[in-house]
């Protein structure tokens, strides 16, 4: 029996423990915050809170987060590396990832994803369904690709940020930390960090 715990109870967190089972794993649990609140997420038992699985997190084979939002995502994964969990990464059996791509713990790569080579994709990080990181691109920490995005070849992504579903990037662009990229987004010209940018080209939003 190899055990999984998920912390996060969430759509995403779901499409993760499905992702798990395909990979061999055949007890699956979550925690979450609103665990008094809930008893299961979609088939899956949810028994405990965050300080809870930092107590049990060595009892389980592998852990890993399961929360969209980027940085909520990397402080819980640090919470969990503290606490001596084992910290794994999953591969949907229909993503193509490939042997010459650096990958760090906590990743999640989706079916129909691709990863080409010569790219890295640091902790934390989500290449959602779909989605295309090209050659020599590097994802830093905890950054999202949505479903349908595309990275042209030697992209740069700064950590925390987020690319929008169905958005594209051209190539040897730099984008900077904590950027929201909109959905269907053409992206053109670098990106500083912190900054909305959406359409086509990408232009940042005035609020």
């Amino acid at each position: 029996m190899t055990k999984l715990a998920i912390l996060g109870a969430s759509g995403h967190g779901k499409v993760l423990a499905e992702i798990a089972e395909l990979n061999g794993y055949d007890n699956i649990t979550f925690y979450d915050d609103r665990w008094q609140l809930l008893s299961e997420n979609y088939p899956w038992p949810v028994i405990g809170s965050t300080e809870q699985l930092l107590s049990d997190c060595t009892q389980y084979d592998a852990c890993i987060v399961g929360i969209g939002n980027n940085t909520i995502r990397l402080e819980k994964q640090q919470l969990l590396v503290d606490a001596g969990a084992n910290i794994t990464s999953l591969l949907h059996p229909k993503a193509f990832v490939s042997r010459y791509v650096t990958l760090g713990v906590g990743v999640c790569v989706m079916a129909n994803a691709s990863v080409n080579i010569d790219s890295t994709i640091e902790d934390g990080c989500i290449v959602n369904t779909g989605a295309s990181v090209d050659h020599d691109c590097h994802l830093s920490r905890g950054v999202h690709i949505s479903p349908g995005a595309s990275l042209a070849g030697n992209v740069s992504v700064g950590e925390g940020s987020w690319v929008g579903i169905g958005a594209s990037v051209k190539q040897s662009i730099i984008i900077g930390k904590k950027v929201i990229v909109g959905a269907g987004a053409a992206v053109v010209n670098d990106i500083a960090d912190e900054l909305t940018v959406v359409g086509v080209p990408a232009k940042e939003l005035i609020s």
